[in-house]
């Protein structure tokens, strides 16, 4: 096998000097291809598949990679692939030449051409662009893998995310999606009146979620500070300001494991409105949900890993008791303190730590029991105010908030608060989560001095929601992992 390996790349290190050599060639003759600066493309390979009619027999210029070849003598065909598609070319010697027939059967795969011709269809009815023009536009100096039928290692894929796009034309679909729900995003939010704003990365106090920061310096201020975990005690101090609808998409980053759903820097979605609740923010992101669904796909009736999502019905509205309640069978209405919560924790056998209160426990017997059967889209609402340090208690039961979290798949796609502005209330909770920081948690959040003076000038009732771009990316593309959604997502070092 290792003698297999050796002959391997001692074949791909020839094939690699033939390349250079040709290079060479073409540089000693005048016809350095790096040298060409632009080139005139009409239009792209599927504007051509996808309306022969419109195109049959007319000249076209197009730009793209050669993904294969074959030569035949006097005539040759190859495929062209650009950012739309693929269409196979016919490059005949009568054509274009005897000169340039002989430079362009020396065309490797992975080189990229522009070629200027008529459409056609061959006898087996193959749409087909007829050359009467090839120019070399950069030459390959590297070769694809696995002889050109798509790579499969997923850590080289997406190491080298550059060879995955060139010979994975699902994963160039996927990202191309991405770019079209984050556009019909900012479509939907622009058209409610909202405002995008951007807010600063590097922050001295990461607040606004339980997560553990990265940490740097600014050597001009000689000053510790952090990259933001979150957007909202910026977007917040906006609506303090009078900017009642805002919002803002952007990078986030946060100290923690990879996992398919997990990656240290994601793209997130905040926006707050004034003078409305969490149930408007319900409504709001159920329809943003079917409205982009709409656009990008064309339909609201989606396919994840071989399961239907109906995005078109009503999303089901459960309070977390009530959800444990449903698929747990445990009524937390008539748990009445901490100490018969943790017992009921120990019977279920649900690790908890010491500190944990009863709203703790509530929420471990959700995640245990709970999240595995939200497949289709569910509201929980009403979290215990424990782990909600920043929406507003219910007033008909202030143990609770009115908060909510969606989630579709078994995955949670949006968190959303009715939010607090009752400064003196805030400062509580934020002392609370700091006393949480000094008993070892590094998650809990820290107090911002400068948001309660902010809340101190009084901040209208606001809703607020946070939605990870990548999840919804993730549920849209039917994608498993959150690396096949990034383009560059994080990775270990190969460096010893």
């Amino acid at each position: 096998m290792a003698d297999e390996r050796v002959q391997t790349e001692q074949d791909i290190n020839e094939l690699l000097k033939v390349r250079r050599t040709k290079l060479a060639e073409l540089q000693e003759n005048g016809k350095d291809p790096f040298q060409i600066m632009k080139y005139q493309v009409t239009n792209h390979t599927g504007d051509i598949i996808n309306n022969f009619e419109e195109f049959e027999g007319k000249t076209v210029s197009i730009a793209g990679r050669i993904m294969s070849k074959r030569v035949m003598g006097k005539a040759s065909f190859c495929n062209i692939s650009d950012i739309s598609g693929n269409v196979q070319a016919y490059v005949k010697r009568d054509e274009i030449g005897e000169e340039l027939y002989a430079e362009f059967k020396k065309y490797d795969i992975g080189d990229i051409v522009g070629i200027e011709g008529e459409v056609f269809k061959t006898h087996t009815e193959e749409v087909s662009v007829k050359a009467h023009k090839v120019v070399l536009l950069t030459k390959s100096l590297q070769i694809l893998p696995e002889k050109f039928h798509g790579l499969k290692d997923t850590d080289v894929r997406y190491r080298q995310r550059y060879i995955d796009l060139i010979v994975n034309p699902e994963v160039r679909d996927t990202f191309i999606k991405r770019s079209l729900i984050i556009r019909e995003i900012r479509n939907y939010l622009d058209n409610k009146d909202f405002i995008e704003v951007e807010t600063p990365v590097l922050v001295p106090n990461a607040g606004g979620a339980a997560a553990k920061p990265f940490h740097t310096h600014h050597n001009a201020l000689d000053q510790d500070i952090h990259l933001r975990i979150s957007l909202e005690l910026y977007l917040k101090r906006l609506i303090v300001g009078g900017l009642e609808r805002v919002y803002e998409i952007g990078r986030v980053f946060r100290n923690e494991g990879l996992s398919v759903r997990h990656n240290p820097e994601f793209t997130l979605l905040e926006l707050y409105q004034a003078y409305t609740d969490y149930y408007g923010m319900m409504d709001l992101v159920e329809d943003m949900f079917r409205q982009v669904a709409t656009k990008v796909l064309g339909t609201t009736v989606i396919s994840y890993d071989g399961v239907e999502i109906d995005l078109s019905k009503p999303f089901e509205r459960l309070t977390m008791i009530e959800a444990v309640k449903k698929y747990a069978n445990i009524d937390f209405d008539l748990i009445q303190d901490e100490a018969a919560a943790k017992a009921l924790a120990n019977e279920h056998h649900i690790k908890f730590e010491s500190r944990h209160k009863k709203g703790d426990i509530i929420n471990l017997f959700f995640e245990e029991f709970v999240e595995e059967h939200l497949v289709q889209p569910t509201f929980i609402m009403d979290h215990p105010v424990e782990i909600s340090p920043l929406a507003s208690r219910k007033p008909s039961n202030p143990d609770y908030t009115e908060r909510f979290e969606l989630f579709i798949t078994k995955r949670e796609m949006a968190n959303a608060f009715s939010e607090l502005n009752d400064p003196l209330d805030q400062r509580g909770r934020f002392e609370a989560q700091e006393a949480l920081r000094a008993a070892g948690d590094e998650e809990a959040n820290q107090l911002d001095e400068d948001f309660l003076t902010a809340l101190e000038y009084g901040m209208p009732p606001t809703g607020g929601i946070g939605i990870g771009i990548d999840r919804f990316v993730m549920l849209l593309t039917d994608s498993s992992a959150i690396r096949d959604v990034l383009l560059f997502p994080t990775m270990k070092s190969l460096e010893k």
